[in-house]
């Protein structure tokens, strides 16, 4: 006869009143740190608005130090303001310049004449544009500059050149005045080109006067537009 197997005994399962007692401890844990956070947070305010003196001196030198900060910012203003109501370049200065050093020295000199929003804004994909600025009477500037390293010696700036701003200083960029601007020379067919199509041009002779000088540019250029609203500057 064949033995029947012994009958397995049944194993001891996990006490049912224990389960879930894990999920439960969690959000237990949370609000007791919570309440001793509160607390903490409670009773260190208490003890501050107590004992006043061990605060006042870290609120007067954070102040102090605000007020330091504001004063060098003021004064790096005011000295800005200063060196630009001043500021003078030989036309020699700028041959030696890098190109892009060019058009920032250009930019600087629109600040100095009182636009405030000048940039320099040349580079790839410039879209014929190195310097705008908004002058004080409204005017929005759009400015190609050109730098020639040997000066008047270098090559001209011709027609080509002046086409390319023709057709982006107005339409992409909004300008009222459309400047070519070199410390060198310009071709023959250009200062016909530039006045049929109401462009202006800045050769070494204009930008030696208007740099090493005090007018601003467009007490140097004919026929610029009328202003849009009365001088700032006034």
């Amino acid at each position: 006869m064949s033995r029947r197997p012994p009958a397995r005994r049944p194993g001891r399962g996990r006490p049912r009143g224990r389960r879930g007692s894990l999920g439960l401890e969690k959000p237990v844990v949370v609000v007791l740190v919570a309440v001793a956070a509160f607390g903490l947070v409670t009773g260190v305010t208490r003890w501050l608005a107590a004992h006043p003196w061990v605060v006042a001196p870290g609120l007067l030198t954070a102040a102090g130090a605000g007020g330091v900060w504001l004063w060098r910012r003021a004064e790096a203003a005011r000295r800005e303001r200063t060196r630009a109501q001043g500021l003078r370049y030989a036309v020699e200065q700028l041959d030696s310049l890098h190109h892009r050093e060019f058009e920032f020295a250009v930019r600087d000199l629109m600040r100095r004449d009182g636009c405030a929003d000048a940039e320099q804004v040349g580079g790839r994909g410039d879209n014929g544009a190195d310097v705008k600025a908004t002058d004080p009477y409204g005017r929005r500037w759009v400015i190609q500059c050109k730098h020639r390293k040997a000066g008047w010696a270098g090559s001209a700036v011709g027609t080509p050149d002046l086409q390319v701003l023709n057709g982006t200083g107005r339409q992409i960029h909004g300008g009222d005045v459309l400047v070519m601007l070199t410390n060198g020379r310009f071709s023959r067919p250009a200062p016909g080109f530039a006045e049929s199509q109401r462009l202006h041009l800045v050769d070494r002779h204009l930008l030696a006067q208007w740099a090493g000088g005090s007018r601003p540019l467009w007490e140097l250029l004919r026929a610029v537009p009328p202003p849009r609203r009365p001088s700032s500057l006034s």
